[in-house]
């Protein structure tokens, strides 16, 4: 949506900041799509919700092309935010369970990836489309891939083994599964086995993430994935319009904004180098101490396009590796059996940190504040992410074998 804001707010006869609910509706689908379907996903499987959530924003995204007012809008956003909310935190998982521990980080990452090239990609294609074609045919170009993926994934995707060993699943169907994945052949294999402790809590997989020992991690997964998508949305769905305030023109903000979203690319698969081979919370809480120096660089240098570019394309590798960086944390920390649900209310709660960013970015842009003062106080954020995952480390060394 802030590729299309400006051209939106035109064609509507529309203030910007009117745009806020229409932003915001999205991510509070975002953030209930991932609620509902966490615990769904730990009873029913990975695949089927996933394949139902992608066919359900799919098909939200074409209703939302046909939108003929602002209410209306809102409606499909929410909508569409609500089967992706869904879908992302089920993919996620499924990876992870999947990827070889040796390289689960890079395996969750190079998947992520697919989140800001498809922002990037968002931004290159609508400069094209809406001058030719309105900005409705940004939003009928993205409801074309969902529709087709929905079929691949229906016919191509395997279950998690995992989840089906967890659950106690016909053993001929767990073999069928991983013969895809072995060098050897599994005919005599009789019983399957996760390599880890069954959690002795009876409770479900919600209440699992408020008893102990999940709790205190819980908690820190939560503050840091809220403070990070609070800059995560206030860049993606108000950067073209803060750049606009700053002096640039719309060719130059969209193209200033691609820059974040492709430095996010590179971010993400460094961070998920990195987390494979040193300490996973080190390297997320750095990236967000880096995060919080260049945003506070980018309010104080932005008459020079090159340099101001530059340090966006640094703040993209470093916010998008250190907020990717959360899969990973949250993939490894929770069992199978409430894996899907840790790793999605993680996602549910964060999102309501893109509600309130984008709404009170709204709000500031409604006061009048100037576009750098907006940018740093996203600083904030920044340092208290880092903070409660050095935090949520040091509770975790705690819980290890040996530890006092």
């Amino acid at each position: 949506m802030g590729y299309i804001a400006p051209t939106l707010s035109a064609e509507w006869g529309i203030h910007k900041q009117d745009l806020g609910p229409v932003l915001s509706a999205a991510l509070l689908g975002l953030s209930l799509g991932a609620l509902i379907a966490g615990p769904v996903s730990d009873r029913m499987g990975r695949k089927r919700v996933l394949v139902f959530s992608c066919l359900f924003f799919g098909l939200a995204s074409l209703g939302t092309a046909w939108a003929q007012s602002l209410n209306t809008l809102t409606l499909w956003r929410f909508l569409t935010g609500l089967g992706l909310g869904a879908a992302m935190p089920n993919a996620i998982t499924l990876i992870s369970e999947f990827a070889p521990q040796r390289c689960r980080a890079m395996a969750i990452n190079t998947m992520y990836c697919g989140f800001p090239l498809g922002a990037a990609g968002g931004g290159a294609i609508s400069s094209w489309l809406i001058p030719h074609h309105g900005w409705r045919s940004v939003l009928l170009t993205g409801a074309i891939a969902p529709l087709i993926l929905t079929v691949l994934l229906a016919l191509l995707l395997p279950e998690s083994v995992k989840f089906l060993v967890q659950r106690g699943k016909d053993v001929a169907q767990v073999r069928r599964i991983a013969s895809r994945f072995s060098r050897s052949t599994l005919e005599s294999v009789t019983g399957f086995f996760l390599a880890e402790e069954k959690a002795a809590s009876k409770k479900g997989s919600v209440g699992q993430l408020f008893s102990m020992p999940w709790l205190p991690g819980t908690l820190m997964l939560w503050v840091t994935y809220f403070m990070g998508l609070v800059i995560y949305y206030v860049l993606l769905s108000w950067m073209p319009t803060l750049m606009q305030g700053m002096g640039y023109a719309l060719a130059e903000s969209a193209w200033l904004t691609s820059l974040f979203t492709f430095g996010g690319t590179a971010g993400i698969l460094l961070a998920g180098w990195m987390m494979d081979r040193w300490e996973a919370h080190k390297v997320v809480a750095g990236g967000f101490v880096l995060t919080m120096g260049l945003i506070l660089l980018l309010g104080l240098e932005h008459n020079h396009i090159a340099l101001f570019g530059g340090l966006i394309f640094l703040m993209g590798i470093a916010m998008n590796g250190a907020q990717s960086g959360m899969q990973t944390l949250a993939a490894t920390f929770y069992p199978t059996e409430c894996r899907a649900t840790g790793i999605a209310w993680m996602q549910g709660i964060g999102r309501f940190g893109g509600v309130a960013g984008t709404m009170t970015s709204a709000q500031l842009l409604s006061m009048q504040w100037q576009a750098d003062s907006i940018l740093m106080i996203l600083s904030v954020p920044a340092l208290v992410a880092a903070a409660a995952t050095v935090y949520k480390m040091l509770y975790s060394r705690s819980q290890e074998p040996g530890v006092a």
